[in-house]
């Protein structure tokens, strides 16, 4: 779900192609002073706002960002990549025994056990399978790709979530994804 955006003075203007974060729909801005810190490095780049909402930023907007980030003073911090670690057995790949270990190490360290992990996995599954089957990505699935395949209306009915339930979805999926940030501050 990577917005178009507009990245002016002392605000963020999103598209209006794809669904808004709550906080700020229906107008799409985002002021600078609501934004927690950006990482214009990150694939996408990521806006991270106070509430814990992410905003992806198109790659070819990369050096804009990193400008507005040093004209608003807006910290650049990357974060741990839950979401990679969640859905990396979604991937076409092998998880062989010791990547599984790491992984969960990782997990561990953002404050998610085992049984955790599963249930979220338990509960993605449908939806990043059918997600993968169609873009057959080895090497990375993330935040961004989950809420992708949330809102994509091409996956299989019985395996997309429901219109109605999507808001929270993406509510949930990016608190989970701001667990990095809370267990690993500066």
């Amino acid at each position: 779900m990577i917005h178009q955006v507009v990245l002016a003075g002392d605000h963020v203007r999103l598209s209006g192609s794809g669904p808004l974060p709550a906080d700020f729909a229906p107008k799409g801005i985002i002021p600078a002073a609501v934004i927690r810190d950006a990482d214009p490095d990150s694939s996408p780049p990521e806006i991270r706002t106070v509430s814990g909402e992410t905003v992806f930023v198109s790659a070819k907007r990369r050096t804009e960002l990193e400008r507005f980030c040093i004209d608003n003073r807006i910290p650049r911090r990357s974060r741990p990549d839950v979401w990679g670690d969640l859905l990396e057995p979604f991937l076409d790949t092998e998880f062989t025994n010791e990547r599984q270990v790491a992984t969960q190490g990782r997990l561990d360290q953002a404050g998610l056990g085992p049984d955790e992990v599963a249930g979220i996995r338990y509960k993605v599954a449908p939806l990043m399978r059918a997600y993968n089957t169609f873009y057959e990505d080895m090497h990375h699935l993330g935040l961004a790709d989950l809420l992708d395949a949330a809102t994509a209306d091409w996956i299989p009915q019985h395996q997309q979530i429901k219109q109605s339930e999507i808001a929270a979805f993406c509510a949930w999926a990016m608190k989970i994804a701001d667990l990095g940030h809370f267990h690993n501050k500066p």
